[in-house]
């Protein structure tokens, strides 16, 4: 899986993020800033982003994500 397909998949599922990653095609550092992550708890704000690439965790094609939520 490349990086860039991380990131539109993490930006089709959090409209209006701005997304940052990094990887070696297992293994990835995501860093999603959005304001739909106000009032959320940090739980809750890397659920988001981990519900954006559930089928590709669950399929083993994305191994590992490390996440990193920023407010704007």
């Amino acid at each position: 899986m490349e990086t860039e397909a991380v990131k539109a998949l993490i930006e089709a599922g959090i409209p209006g993020a701005k997304v940052e990653v990094t990887g070696d095609g297992r293994h990835f550092e995501a860093t999603v800033t959005s304001a739909l992550f106000d009032g959320k708890s940090l739980i809750q704000q890397h659920r988001m982003v981990k519900d954006a690439v559930k089928a590709q965790i669950e399929s083993d094609e994305l191994h590992a994500l490390s996440i990193k939520t920023l407010l704007p």
